[in-house]
Protein backbone atom coordinates (compact mmCIF):
# COMPACT_ATOMS: atom_id res chain seq x y z
CA UNK A 1 0.00 0.00 0.00
CA UNK A 2 1.66 3.14 -0.79
CA UNK A 3 1.72 6.20 1.19
CA UNK A 4 -0.98 7.90 0.13
CA UNK A 5 -3.21 5.31 -0.04
CA UNK A 6 -3.13 4.94 3.54
CA UNK A 7 -3.21 9.00 3.67
CA UNK A 8 -6.57 8.44 1.41
CA UNK A 9 -7.82 5.39 3.67
CA UNK A 10 -7.12 7.63 6.49
CA UNK A 11 -8.65 10.30 5.19
CA UNK A 12 -12.33 8.46 4.09
CA UNK A 13 -12.45 6.33 6.82
CA UNK A 14 -11.21 3.31 4.25
CA UNK A 15 -14.21 3.36 2.03
CA UNK A 16 -14.65 4.69 -1.15
CA UNK A 17 -15.10 8.95 -1.47
CA UNK A 18 -18.14 8.80 -3.89
CA UNK A 19 -20.09 5.34 -3.16
CA UNK A 20 -18.98 4.76 0.14
CA UNK A 21 -18.23 1.13 -0.89
CA UNK A 22 -15.61 -0.63 1.50
CA UNK A 23 -13.68 -3.47 -0.72
CA UNK A 24 -11.35 -3.24 -3.69
CA UNK A 25 -10.59 0.18 -2.90
CA UNK A 26 -8.14 2.12 -5.54
CA UNK A 27 -6.55 5.73 -6.01
CA UNK A 28 -7.42 7.60 -8.80
CA UNK A 29 -5.81 10.73 -9.62
CA UNK A 30 -7.64 13.40 -11.44
CA UNK A 31 -6.81 14.73 -14.73
CA UNK A 32 -4.54 16.83 -16.14
CA UNK A 33 -2.40 15.92 -12.59
CA UNK A 34 -0.77 12.54 -13.04
CA UNK A 35 1.26 12.40 -9.56
CA UNK A 36 -0.50 10.47 -6.42
CA UNK A 37 -1.21 12.68 -3.83
CA UNK A 38 -3.53 14.24 -0.91
CA UNK A 39 -4.54 17.43 -2.95
CA UNK A 40 -5.55 15.86 -6.49
CA UNK A 41 -6.16 11.99 -5.80
CA UNK A 42 -9.22 10.19 -4.48
CA UNK A 43 -10.13 6.52 -2.88
CA UNK A 44 -12.79 4.97 -5.02
CA UNK A 45 -14.06 1.68 -5.39
CA UNK A 46 -12.13 -0.11 -8.78
CA UNK A 47 -15.49 -0.68 -10.74
CA UNK A 48 -16.35 3.23 -10.27
CA UNK A 49 -12.64 3.86 -11.76
CA UNK A 50 -12.99 1.83 -14.82
CA UNK A 51 -16.23 3.98 -15.07
CA UNK A 52 -14.19 6.87 -15.19
CA UNK A 53 -11.54 6.06 -17.40
CA UNK A 54 -14.39 4.41 -19.86
CA UNK A 55 -17.48 6.75 -20.41
CA UNK A 56 -19.23 3.82 -22.51
CA UNK A 57 -19.23 1.82 -19.65
CA UNK A 58 -21.19 4.27 -16.90
CA UNK A 59 -24.08 2.94 -14.98
CA UNK A 60 -26.09 5.52 -13.46
CA UNK A 61 -27.06 3.51 -10.56
CA UNK A 62 -23.57 2.91 -9.57
CA UNK A 63 -23.51 6.83 -9.25
CA UNK A 64 -26.01 7.09 -6.61
CA UNK A 65 -23.33 8.55 -3.54
CA UNK A 66 -22.96 11.57 -5.67
CA UNK A 67 -25.72 13.17 -4.55
CA UNK A 68 -23.35 13.22 -0.70
CA UNK A 69 -20.34 13.29 -2.07
CA UNK A 70 -20.61 16.65 -3.64
CA UNK A 71 -21.00 18.05 -0.21
CA UNK A 72 -17.46 16.42 0.59
CA UNK A 73 -15.50 18.51 2.72
CA UNK A 74 -12.17 17.21 0.26
CA UNK A 75 -12.04 19.19 -3.08
CA UNK A 76 -10.50 16.46 -5.09
CA UNK A 77 -13.66 14.50 -4.01
CA UNK A 78 -15.92 17.67 -5.23
CA UNK A 79 -13.98 17.78 -8.68
CA UNK A 80 -15.19 14.34 -9.36
CA UNK A 81 -18.21 14.38 -8.32
CA UNK A 82 -18.91 17.41 -10.30
CA UNK A 83 -17.13 15.64 -13.49
CA UNK A 84 -19.39 12.85 -13.17
CA UNK A 85 -22.95 14.73 -12.20
CA UNK A 86 -21.71 16.97 -15.92
CA UNK A 87 -21.21 13.44 -17.77
CA UNK A 88 -24.36 12.14 -16.75
CA UNK A 89 -26.36 15.65 -17.12
CA UNK A 90 -28.01 15.41 -13.77
CA UNK A 91 -28.34 19.37 -14.09
CA UNK A 92 -30.01 19.44 -10.49
CA UNK A 93 -27.08 18.87 -8.74
CA UNK A 94 -24.58 20.44 -10.57
CA UNK A 95 -27.37 23.44 -10.05
CA UNK A 96 -26.72 22.84 -6.33
CA UNK A 97 -23.02 22.74 -6.35
CA UNK A 98 -20.56 25.44 -6.00
CA UNK A 99 -17.24 25.33 -6.99
CA UNK A 100 -14.95 28.69 -7.25
CA UNK A 101 -13.66 29.89 -9.97
CA UNK A 102 -9.93 28.04 -9.90
CA UNK A 103 -12.07 24.81 -8.76
CA UNK A 104 -14.42 25.47 -11.60
CA UNK A 105 -11.65 25.67 -14.17
CA UNK A 106 -10.04 22.30 -12.59
CA UNK A 107 -13.47 20.40 -12.81
CA UNK A 108 -13.71 21.21 -16.46
CA UNK A 109 -10.11 20.89 -18.08
CA UNK A 110 -11.05 17.10 -18.85
CA UNK A 111 -13.93 18.83 -21.04
CA UNK A 112 -16.68 16.92 -18.85
CA UNK A 113 -19.19 19.35 -19.21
CA UNK A 114 -19.34 20.95 -22.27
CA UNK A 115 -22.00 20.20 -23.62
CA UNK A 116 -23.95 21.28 -20.93
CA UNK A 117 -22.77 24.98 -21.84
CA UNK A 118 -23.91 24.93 -25.67
CA UNK A 119 -27.22 27.12 -24.33
CA UNK A 120 -25.05 29.51 -22.05
CA UNK A 121 -24.56 33.29 -23.04
CA UNK A 122 -21.24 33.76 -24.81
CA UNK A 123 -19.74 37.54 -25.09
CA UNK A 124 -17.83 37.89 -28.35
CA UNK A 125 -15.70 41.22 -29.53
CA UNK A 126 -15.32 42.82 -32.51
CA UNK A 127 -13.04 40.55 -33.91
CA UNK A 128 -14.88 37.21 -32.70
CA UNK A 129 -12.62 36.42 -29.56
CA UNK A 130 -14.58 35.07 -26.31
CA UNK A 131 -14.97 38.21 -23.42
CA UNK A 132 -14.56 37.09 -19.60
CA UNK A 133 -15.28 38.60 -16.47
CA UNK A 134 -12.15 40.77 -15.49
CA UNK A 135 -10.77 41.57 -19.22
CA UNK A 136 -9.28 44.88 -20.77
CA UNK A 137 -10.49 46.08 -23.76
CA UNK A 138 -10.20 49.14 -25.81
CA UNK A 139 -13.14 51.06 -27.68
CA UNK A 140 -13.06 50.73 -31.22
CA UNK A 141 -15.44 53.71 -32.09
CA UNK A 142 -16.15 57.00 -30.49
CA UNK A 143 -19.19 56.26 -28.74
CA UNK A 144 -21.85 58.98 -27.52
CA UNK A 145 -22.66 57.86 -23.89
CA UNK A 146 -26.55 58.51 -23.37
CA UNK A 147 -27.18 60.21 -20.40
CA UNK A 148 -24.19 61.48 -19.78
CA UNK A 149 -22.02 64.62 -21.24
CA UNK A 150 -19.08 62.99 -22.51
CA UNK A 151 -18.06 60.48 -25.72
CA UNK A 152 -16.58 57.87 -24.92
CA UNK A 153 -13.23 58.38 -27.51
CA UNK A 154 -12.00 55.20 -29.89
CA UNK A 155 -8.78 53.59 -28.27
CA UNK A 156 -9.96 53.87 -24.55
CA UNK A 157 -9.72 51.19 -22.17
CA UNK A 158 -11.62 49.57 -20.67
CA UNK A 159 -10.61 47.30 -17.75
CA UNK A 160 -12.23 44.82 -15.58
CA UNK A 161 -14.96 44.71 -17.45
CA UNK A 162 -18.32 42.65 -16.43
CA UNK A 163 -20.33 40.58 -18.72
CA UNK A 164 -24.75 41.45 -18.34
CA UNK A 165 -25.13 37.62 -17.77
CA UNK A 166 -28.08 37.43 -20.20
CA UNK A 167 -27.53 39.68 -22.91
CA UNK A 168 -24.34 38.09 -25.25
CA UNK A 169 -24.00 42.13 -27.03
CA UNK A 170 -23.38 43.56 -23.74
CA UNK A 171 -20.61 44.61 -20.93
CA UNK A 172 -19.88 46.64 -18.49
CA UNK A 173 -17.45 48.72 -17.62
CA UNK A 174 -15.78 52.09 -16.09
CA UNK A 175 -15.21 55.56 -18.68
CA UNK A 176 -14.46 58.38 -17.44
CA UNK A 177 -14.63 57.20 -13.85
CA UNK A 178 -18.37 55.92 -15.25
CA UNK A 179 -20.03 53.17 -14.70
CA UNK A 180 -21.47 52.20 -18.46
CA UNK A 181 -22.67 49.55 -20.72
CA UNK A 182 -21.24 49.18 -24.43
CA UNK A 183 -22.01 46.84 -26.90
CA UNK A 184 -19.39 44.19 -27.81
CA UNK A 185 -19.53 44.96 -31.35
CA UNK A 186 -17.29 48.17 -30.26
CA UNK A 187 -14.54 46.81 -28.29
CA UNK A 188 -11.85 44.65 -28.86
CA UNK A 189 -10.11 42.57 -26.30
CA UNK A 190 -6.52 43.46 -25.09
CA UNK A 191 -5.96 40.84 -22.11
Amino acid sequence: MSVIEKKLKDRSGSVCEISGAEHDLVVYTLPPHTAESLEHSVLVAKHLKDQIENPETMNENDWRGLSDSMWNEHLPVQILSWRMLARLKNNDLLDMMYLDEEALEWAKATGEGAEEDENKVVHKDSNGVILHDGDSVVLVKDLDVKGATFTAKRGAAVHNIKLVWDDANLIEGRVENQSIYILTQYVKKTK
